[in-house]
């Protein structure tokens, strides 16, 4: 199969490197240093050169602001027949653009982002497909990421977005708070440095990503969640209430079992 990949990143290089042992691969990136010559797979230097490559599916990798640009870039240059892939961590507006454009389309999320994951062992790490896309799309990545042994899930756009707003907006909030709470006196024990660490892989992360996710129409109402839970525990605190703390760490224990 022709694939065309666009956005040259870390997940674009790490689905270009993997496909490009069974696909004929094809990868374009705006970034001129992201496009030179690379084993076993063609690097475009113009957009419209893929045209002649005639891909079956373009998977777009870019960074999340850029991904409909990015599509409608393309889209000059694909056939009626190719499939539109995107990896987007928040769909937004995306299903939007899927509507209009004619195209049929596969929606996926990795969620093992390069900062933590070990890409070279992914079998506890996890994938979302979207309902939604094409049943051929569907087909072709359920096989590709079975392959690393990845746990599947299958949701909607919108539950897509409900469940990405519990599963990072939650830690990346968290965590945020931890990085401003930040005291370069202090020092740290062995959980102080695993949080130290999460914190500076996640500001690692790029600025529009991590707001968009925070943006979220479902984010605040998680936000709102954990205030009412901190507020909860300060009020424990307050107290000195030991039976009140006992009981709320064994909720606490049952919730993280679960």
């Amino acid at each position: 199969m022709n694939i065309v990949i666009l956005g040259a990143g870390h997940m674009g290089s790490w689905l270009a490197e993997n496909l490009k042992k069974t696909h004929n691969l094809g990868i374009y990136d705006k970034q001129s240093q992201k496009s030179k010559p690379k084993k076993h797979m063609r690097v475009f230097k113009d957009i419209s050169e893929i045209k002649d490559f005639q891909p079956e599916i373009l998977i777009n990798a870019v960074s999340i602001q850029n991904t409909i640009q990015a599509f409608e870039t393309a889209v000059p240059f694909l056939s009626d027949s190719c499939i539109l892939a995107d990896t987007a961590s928040v769909k937004g507006n995306i299903p939007q653009f899927y509507k209009q454009c004619g195209f049929r389309f596969v929606s996926t999320h990795p969620m093992f982002g390069p900062t933590f994951a070990n890409v070279e062992r992914l079998e506890d790490e996890n994938v979302v497909i979207i309902k939604e896309s094409d049943p051929k799309g569907i087909l072709f990545f359920k096989k590709f990421f079975k392959s690393f042994g990845l746990n599947i899930f299958d949701y909607s756009f919108d539950k897509h977005d409900q469940i990405i707003a519990y599963s990072l907006a939650f830690p990346f909030a968290s965590t945020l708070v931890f990085a401003a709470h930040m005291d370069s006196s202090a020092v740290p024990g062995t959980t102080f440095k695993k949080h130290l660490q999460i914190a500076k892989g996640l500001l690692e992360e790029d600025d529009y990503l991590l707001a968009e996710i925070l943006f979220s129409p479902y984010s605040l109402s998680q936000l709102e969640k954990v205030t009412q839970r901190l507020e909860f525990l300060k009020h424990i605190i307050k107290d000195r209430d030991f039976e009140e703390a006992q009981a709320f760490f064994q909720r606490l224990r049952k919730n993280i079992q679960k």
